[in-house]
């Protein structure tokens, strides 16, 4: 059985919406089971603040919690669901593993800081 993964994600944002939208469908058989959920932190914006995450950190990047209540950020929330998503292992094992990792991440942060910008260019937050 996999490990239970909470994934907060932004749906002001039009992008992350249709990914999440897109990746949920993906995982229908896991989110009916309730191994995996996706809230909108829009409906709660302080759910992660024990973890210091304000609303501005979660609509920049992805958040998630596993079974054990660890927080986990960005590029490793989308390593986390390909390791879920049938079919979609070897994006994980391609892009998390300990040489690619670093580089991962940098690229997740500086599309996440473009599309953030962006958003909030465009008014939605």
């Amino acid at each position: 059985m996999p490990a239970h993964l909470t994934v907060w994600y932004n749906t002001c944002c039009p992008v992350c919406d249709a990914g999440i939208d897109w990746q949920r469908n993906k995982l229908l058989a896991l989110v009916r089971a309730g191994t995996v959920e996706f809230r909108d932190i829009n409906e709660q914006p302080d759910a992660l603040a024990q973890f210091g995450a304000s609303l501005d950190d979660i609509r920049r990047r992805l958040h998630a919690t596993d079974e054990v209540g660890r927080l986990i950020v960005g590029a490793d929330v989308a390593i986390a669901l390909w390791r879920l998503t049938p079919g979609e292992g070897w994006l994980a094992a391609l892009f998390g593993n300990r040489v690619a990792l670093p580089v991962t991440r940098l690229v997740y942060d500086r599309f996440a800081d473009l599309l953030f910008a962006w958003n909030k260019r465009s008014g939605r937050w």
